[in-house]
């Protein structure tokens, strides 16, 4: 599948992004990627704190590929969508999702699902997805990245 098929099947809408979305967004980023790191929290917290960085990074890859998610399972096809946006491996997108479902549980159905390794582990992703984001515009479509 690609993109456009997801636009078919009405899991895309077309958006046209912007610089100041963009750099709103890597604020957003950067926020949670301290934040997760304050003291005291949990590693519940923590992970869910970190997926967001994550989250936020790969729907900057989706708005600058033209596009947001449109119906259910949100968060699924945004992390899904990083496969055709910055070709980010399926071993990347495989933990990504994982942390998906374990954010799932420690946010609304258990306490002490994560443990601090996990969340250790989510936010290296984050900063990793960050990072390949950040290149990725920087090649493709470097008007959107602040100077």
């Amino acid at each position: 599948m690609t993109l456009q098929s997801w636009l078919r099947n009405d899991w895309l809408q077309p958006h046209a992004t912007s610089r100041n979305e963009v750099a709103d967004l890597f604020a957003v980023i950067e926020r949670d990627l301290a934040d997760c790191r304050a003291a005291g929290l949990s590693a519940d917290w923590r992970l869910s704190i970190a997926y967001n960085a994550a989250l936020q990074a790969a729907t900057i890859a989706l708005a600058a590929s033209g596009y947001r998610v449109a119906r259910e399972a949100h968060h699924y096809r945004i992390i899904q969508s990083l496969v055709h946006t910055i070709a980010a491996p399926p071993s990347l997108i495989a933990q990504f999702d994982q942390f998906r479902k374990k954010r799932n549980l420690g946010g609304y159905e258990r306490a002490g699902v994560a443990s601090d390794q996990e969340a250790e582990e989510m936010f290296m992703l984050a900063k990793q997805i960050r990072d390949d984001v950040s290149a990725w515009l920087r090649r493709t479509q470097p008007e959107l990245m602040e100077t």
